[in-house]
């Protein structure tokens, strides 16, 4: 009556039950609220998930987990920018910047970022009320002891990095401190890009009542950052994998 084939009538589908796969994407996009479907796959794959990505970003949409990101308009430059020498290899150049946030109590305290051009490894992350020129110098000197100090420094012109201490400091080290010009935040982009990235994964979604909890935290991150979560400009490597890689190498 209907023109319906008797086969399709009674065909069983022969897929396969991705119940325990779902369950597992939303874990991982729950613990990991900044992460996109492709990080996602990522982390699948290393567990041992023969997944390939179009079956983990249709699970990822129909569960509704897709990142709804705001669409920012494209600003014109104003001037050709002036073209900066790239680092070419790990510890060519350090970026390094401040974040501010507030404690559960509304005080605000700051947090020095530091992190690789080429490698992406942040060598440290220290949060504190007050940091001074001689502090961002006792950071440097800790974070050197484990990965040895870069050739330059990518800094804005804020009076800790233009200081008298951090330029005395630079120049007995023999690191070359390079200043981003004034309203042009796009020459220090490897730190705002971090900056954003430590924000949106980390700030954002947890609440500090105390420093030194928020520097657990922080310190809990960063490792997390460097040796867990695959880094898309780096082909999904960690920046812990591909400094190794690098250091295996042999590359100058």
């Amino acid at each position: 009556m209907v023109a319906l084939n008797r086969s399709t009538f009674y065909y069983q589908s022969q897929a396969r039950d991705q119940t325990v796969l779902r369950l597992r994407i939303r874990d991982i996009a729950n613990a990991r609220v900044r992460y996109g479907y492709r990080r996602v796959h990522v982390l699948l794959r290393r567990e041992g998930w023969p997944v390939n990505h179009k079956r983990v970003y249709r699970l990822y949409r129909e569960q509704g987990l897709a990142l709804r990101l705001p669409v920012r308009k494209r600003k014109r430059a104003a001037q050709a920018r002036v073209p900066v020498a790239e680092a070419a290899a790990p510890n060519d150049c350090w970026s390094m910047d401040f974040v501010a946030d507030r404690l559960a109590d509304g005080s605000a305290y700051r947090i020095l970022t530091l992190v690789d051009n080429v490698s992406r490894v942040s060598p440290a992350l220290e949060a504190d009320r007050s940091l001074t020129g001689r502090r961002v110098i006792e950071v440097l000197e800790r974070a050197a002891a484990r990965y040895n100090l870069p050739k330059r420094l990518q800094v804005d012109n804020g009076p800790e990095f233009a200081g008298q201490a951090l330029d005395a400091w630079a120049y007995r080290r023999g690191v070359q401190l390079c200043f981003s010009r004034p309203g042009k935040p796009t020459d220090n982009a490897y730190c705002e890009s971090f900056n954003g990235k430590l924000r949106e994964e980390f700030l954002n979604a947890h609440w500090f009542e105390h420093l030194a909890e928020a520097q657990s935290g922080l310190e809990e991150w960063r490792k997390d950052y460097n040796e867990t979560r695959p880094h898309s400009s780096l082909r999904d490597r960690t920046p812990a994998e591909f400094l190794n890689e690098w250091l295996k190498s042999g590359k100058d």
